[in-house]
């Protein structure tokens, strides 16, 4: 063999090493974005939601004045939620939250009146709506993650994360382990 075809040889094998490199890197750029994208729309489902949940409290405080400690709580939760960092954060204050409103309708079960005020009722439906959102958010979220995370640990994208990028795996969204009981439990029919 000539150098010449020596030399090609050689440039023909360092075009594809970075060729490979660049379409690693850039597959974990837009993977990485595509997360970052998921995580905005579950904060700002989760803002709509926050900004619901004050009208929701009022409409109920007109007709429970004495469930104060109730009230207290969902706007702790609130408040949880909102300032959050992270989906570990998130998820925990997100629990709180359901909890707390849980409680509210708890409450608004034993106010018929409530029950049939048209306010309330539009505000269930839109709180529905957003909670519907928020499932979806999640696992678009979810998904983004999974498949950066995949892509971080996989040849040889492993190689340029941990070169160039450096992106870390991403925490997903998950059921706490006693909802995981619950879910995992046959339901119980009785007739």
């Amino acid at each position: 063999m000539s150098g010449w075809m020596i030399l090609a040889i050689v440039l023909v094998i360092v075009m594809i090493i970075i060729a490979a490199i660049l379409g690693s890197y850039n597959a974990l750029v837009r993977l990485n974005e595509r997360v970052n994208e998921a995580w905005s729309d579950i904060t700002v489902q989760l803002k709509y939601r926050a900004d619901l949940i004050p009208n929701v409290v009022e409409t109920v405080r007109g007709y429970a004045k004495h469930e104060k400690e109730v009230f207290d709580d969902v706007t702790k939760a609130r408040s949880a939620v909102m300032g959050a960092k992270g989906v570990k954060d998130t998820a925990e204050a997100e629990k709180s939250l359901d909890g707390a409103l849980s409680r509210i309708f708890a409450i608004a079960e034993a106010y018929p009146e409530l029950k049939a005020n048209s306010n309330f009722q539009q505000l269930q439906l839109q709180l529905q709506d957003v909670e519907d959102k928020i499932q979806a958010a999640r696992r678009f979220y979810n998904a983004g993650a999974r498949e950066l995370n995949t892509k971080i640990a996989t040849f040889p994208s492993n190689i340029v994360n941990n070169l160039f990028v450096h992106f870390g795996r991403r925490d997903y969204f998950e059921v706490a382990e006693n909802e995981k009981a619950k879910i995992e439990q046959a339901p119980e029919v009785k007739f």
